[in-house]
């Protein structure tokens, strides 16, 4: 691979980090050496990422700042592991949620797109797009999102429709798509079908309407009930069950529609629940999904009583020309007035509403364009079976996706806007001929008129994005990076689009590459706020993720979303969470400052860790050799919370907390061979605790990293630490934990009777056995020195000296004679609130090991840690019982 040889920029460490500063800097020098770039190592494995294309409407939101963190995470990880790593943007032009903002814009101005014609109107929303696709590129910027924008995207390039048309045509010359009169989502406002997932819904307090129907010729009635009075008006049946003992009698005979007067049948059909309500169903054909099917069993006429605009038509009688909302109170009006409505009920149900205009959806009648969807979710369902298709993680939404497969209903495609892709269907106005073409037809084959005119309407914008994995990459050519980077290693998306988008790619990608498109879906949760509720505009609890990064910085707001949850979780947003991520930050510039200030000349090739290293080194290097072992395996396992966990406890705890303050004693000592050896064990652990951390906060990563002796451009094409046996050294841990623990009993004990750790004081160690004794003795500076101590006896055989505080630790026992800063009845109470603690703990595990259930069960591994805690508690109970008699006698 051919290196870029940009040098770095020179530059002091700050006594505080500046975020701002920072990320511009940083993000600036990674797009100049073009570092984002895939292709660069021909040799090595390929890892590919395509970003779900955020819309084109407006900014990004918080859930898209989450949704591109992970990613991010994942392709420079794979990235400093070796991989020739793509990450891959781009956006979505969204059809209908585009047009509706453009629209909205055009009538503040006294506008509609009609007074602009279709070509002028879209002219204005490419103004639009082009707009907000640099303001979605600038708010990647600020996440510090590393994706290659040399193969940016945008689902109608001209490569993309290329492949949006092939797929239409395709699909049409195999019967898969097809022209058909069908019930679909209706938004009046819009005048356009919507997809499923551009339907919200919304509970509602509404009514429930019953009706009598009288029987033609008899004085017997039917009563049936529904929420939707005005749509009585297109009924053209009333279905009962065919076994229903109180209306056999009545199947095949008429009913007379009140109102109308239209007489219709009684028809017997097992879709009616004879249990629920009257056991009879009026049969609306033209305005209800279900009447629908009944009506298609039964050749019922199919009477739509609306128009587009969602206003009574000319089959609504007197009622011709109402809003379907009006109509519904005359013709309750009029049914109370004719003795027809039986009762009112309140109800309360789940409506429809665009999400898009906010009107009511109208299940409507129409002619519209559909995909056949079972023959190609078969196909996908079977893979899946057989253990070849996408592995989704967590696992558990592998059964949404299969519920959603298993249960498809044919695709309405068509959509009735300007912007989209038009669908390349042509009518021949001189012999009806439909014509479907990969290039627009001139004449017609069939008859040879010129007078064709193209389908208004344009496609689903799902139809597109279905093909986001390998659209991208170039098909339906052959192109080196199809070749190369499809299927891609993993998708990140939300477990609420499973059905909308993730099932689609699979089918159109088995149906079109004959492969799956993603190796992994990693499915993520919603970001709710601090009360757990779905943010929204109503409610006003929406977070701006710029505003996060304004007030804390990117990687702040980075590392809390990304470590806030498990997979598959939804996450709650906490600013106190975000803080503490910033302090997170502080805590490592001020840890790196100390060791830069301590690494003057020092540079990285001067690293050497193979001299005699101290008892604090050596935990160092394992702890770090064991987060690096741990990180590494929960990153591949996408358990970034846990991840998160594991780095901060490392860094804060055992780098900041312990190994900074032990390497003071040799960093400030006169031994320079001690030196050497710190300076290398602090330049090396820094560095590789960067890197670690690097995925996750990019930004302060690579500034601390510039200053640390170092090799390399930048720390993202850094190597990504791997285990090394050779610094294994779990006798070094037990050493550490014993020096530790009594240095922060001796802390706990000072706060007890609140002796600063400005004051000296007296400590006597006698530790319990040989090993504890090697143990201080070669590291009693260690102890002297972070318990702050005027005298420091180690001694196995030391007597307990009167009026002395004591603690018992792993290895030894403590005594700190305090006559006259300590109360002796005080101590007492101390130590047998001590004492009852661990009578507490002693119980609680000999019960467990008394349950033949655990102990049948359990590992022997666990078996045995439970025994050797059950000694050590032991142990330390017998001891302070010792004490609390020798200070009360």
């Amino acid at each position: 691979m051919e290196e870029n040889k940009q040098a770095a920029p020179e530059i002091s460490m700050p006594t505080t980090y500046n975020p701002k500063e920072s990320e511009k800097k940083w993000y600036d020098f990674w797009l100049e050496g073009q570092y984002f770039q895939a292709g660069k190592r021909p040799d090595a494995e390929p890892y590919s990422i395509v970003i779900p294309p955020p819309n084109v409407t407006g900014m990004l939101h918080i859930g898209h700042a989450l949704d591109n963190t992970l990613q991010d995470i994942m392709i420079r990880f794979k990235r400093m592991q070796g991989y020739d790593a793509l990450w891959l943007p781009g956006t979505d032009h969204a059809g209908i949620a585009t047009q509706s903002r453009v629209e909205q814009k055009l009538r503040e101005e006294g506008l509609t797109r009609y007074d602009l014609g279709r070509e002028k109107f879209l002219e204005k929303v490419w103004e639009w797009k082009e707009h907000y696709a640099d303001t979605i590129r600038g708010q990647w910027a600020k996440m510090g999102l590393s994706l290659d924008y040399s193969r940016e995207r945008f689902t109608l390039d001209e490569g993309l429709s290329k492949a949006v048309r092939e797929i239409f045509v395709r699909l049409y010359e195999k019967g898969l798509i097809y022209r058909g009169k069908r019930i679909i989502n209706w938004d009046p406002a819009a005048r356009t079908a919507l997809s499923d997932i551009e339907v919200e819904y919304k509970e509602v307090q509404g009514a429930l309407y019953h009706l009598r129907y009288p029987v033609k010729d008899s004085g017997e009635f039917i009563v049936v009930a529904t929420t939707r009075p005005e749509t009585m008006l297109g009924d053209t049946a009333v279905a009962v069950h065919p076994e229903d003992e109180r209306y056999r009698h009545l199947i095949g005979k008429t009913l007379v529609l009140p109102i109308i007067g239209r007489e219709i049948p009684i028809v017997g059909d097992e879709y009616v629940d004879k249990e629920f309500g009257s056991g009879a169903v009026k049969i609306t054909p033209a305005h209800d999904p279900n009447d629908f099917e009944v009506g298609s069993r039964h050749q019922l006429p199919q009477v739509l009583v609306m128009d587009e605009s969602g206003k009574m038509n000319e089959h609504a009688g007197k009622y011709n020309g109402l809003d379907r909302f009006d109509c519904r109170k005359q013709i309750v009006a009029d049914l109370k007035e004719q003795g027809v409505l039986l009762k009112i009920e309140e109800h309360v149900h789940q409506v429809g509403h665009s999400e898009r205009s906010g009107a009511v959806v109208e299940p409507y009648l129409s002619t519209q364009w559909f995909v056949a969807m079972k023959p190609l979710a078969q196909r996908a369902v079977e893979v899946q079976k057989a253990g070849e298709g996408v592995n989704f993680v967590p696992d558990r939404f592998e059964r949404s996706y299969m519920h959603w497969m298993e249960n498809i209903r044919d695709w309405c495609i068509s959509r009735q806007l300007w912007w989209g892709h038009r669908i390349p269907a042509w009518y021949c106005e001189d012999c009806g001929e439909l014509i479907v073409s990969m290039e627009d037809p001139a004449v017609c084959p069939h008859c040879a008129s010129a007078s064709l005119h193209q389908d208004n309407d344009v496609l689903d914008t799902w139809f597109s994005s279905a093909l986001w994995p390998f659209s991208t990459m170039g098909w339906p050519e052959d192109t080196d990076d199809l070749k190369r980077y499809f299927p891609n290693s993993l998708l990140v998306t939300g477990y609420d689009i499973i059905g909308f988008w993730v099932s689609r790619m699979i089918f159109s990608s088995l149906e079109f590459t004959d492969r799956i498109p993603f190796d992994d879906v990693l499915m993520h949760g919603l970001v709710r706020d601090a009360d757990g509720r779905k943010m929204s505009k109503s409610l006003g609890n929406g977070v701006d993720p710029f505003e996060v990064i304004e007030k804390y910085g990117a990687d702040a707001m980075r590392f809390m979303l990304s470590t806030g949850s498990t997979p598959g979780q939804d996450l709650r947003f906490r600013w106190e969470k975000v803080e503490q991520a910033r302090n997170f930050a502080n805590k490592i510039w001020n840890a790196s400052r100390f060791a830069l200030m301590n690494l003057s000349g020092f540079e990285y090739k001067d690293i050497d860790l193979s001299g005699k290293l101290g008892t604090a080194d050596r935990w160092i290097l394992h702890r770090l050799n064991e987060t690096v072992r741990d990180v590494t395996r929960l990153m591949d396992a996408y358990e970034f919370g846990e991840t998160g966990r594991l780095l901060y406890n490392f860094i804060w705890d055992d780098l900041c907390d312990w190994y900074i303050e032990f390497s003071k004693l040799s960093l400030y000592g006169t031994d320079e061979t001690a030196k050497k050896t710190t300076q290398s064990v602090l330049a090396y652990v820094l560095d590789r605790t960067q890197r670690l951390l690097h995925p996750f906060m990019p930004f302060i990563s690579e500034e601390i990293w510039q200053h640390l002796p170092h090799e390399g451009e930048t720390i993202m094409l850094a190597p990504w630490p791997t285990y090394d046996a050779a610094f294994e050294a779990p006798e070094a841990v037990r050493e550490m934990e014993l020096l530790m623990e009594i240095i922060r009993t001796v802390r706990n004990i000072r706060a007890e009777v609140n002796v600063p750790m400005s004051k000296k004081v007296e400590l006597l160690v006698k530790p319990t056995d040989s090993e504890a004794l090697d143990i201080l003795q070669r590291n009693e500076e260690y102890v002297r020195r972070f318990s702050n101590t005027s005298s420091l006896a180690i001694d196995a055989a030391l007597i307990a000296p009167d009026k002395a505080m004591t603690g018992i630790v792993t290895g030894a026992e403590l005594f700190l004679p305090l006559a006259g800063l300590i109360d002796i009845a005080q101590e007492i109470a101390r130590l047998e609130k001590e004492l009852k603690t661990l009578h507490g703990e002693v119980e609680r595990i000999e019960k467990k090991l008394a349950n033949e259930g655990f102990v049948a069960k359990a590992p022997a591994k666990v078996i045995d840690e439970e025994k050797a805690k059950l000694a050590d508690y032991a142990d330390k109970r017998s001891k302070v019982t010792a004490r609390i008699a020798e200070l009360k006698g």
